[in-house]
């Protein structure tokens, strides 16, 4: 599988995603104009997973991820934060 242009499910929806793809940040008010590629991704997989919710964010939204998500949203972080309050243990894939 190529990662310049592909189709995912992320909350039931199927959308279209990879580096080839423009969209805009997905934060509420943000109108910055990024890619869906791997870079923007909230989380580790694209769709979403245990790390983040699959969105994708400008580098201004998104924030250093944990374990192999490189990249997580605000709300992924808090919540991450809030179940994982020891950070050694936090970074260490389940």
């Amino acid at each position: 599988m190529g990662y310049a242009h592909y189709e995912i499910t992320r909350n039931g929806e199927s959308i279209k995603a990879g580096y080839s793809v423009e969209a805009t940040c997905e934060q509420d008010g943000c109108q910055e104009q990024i890619d869906r590629g791997l870079a923007h991704l909230c989380g580790a997989q694209p769709g979403g997973d245990e790390y983040g919710c699959g969105g994708y964010f400008c580098g201004e939204h998104l924030y250093m991820g944990v374990g192999p998500a490189q990249g997580q949203c605000g709300s992924c972080s808090d919540r991450w934060e809030k179940e994982h309050p020891d950070p050694e243990e936090a970074a260490l894939p389940a």
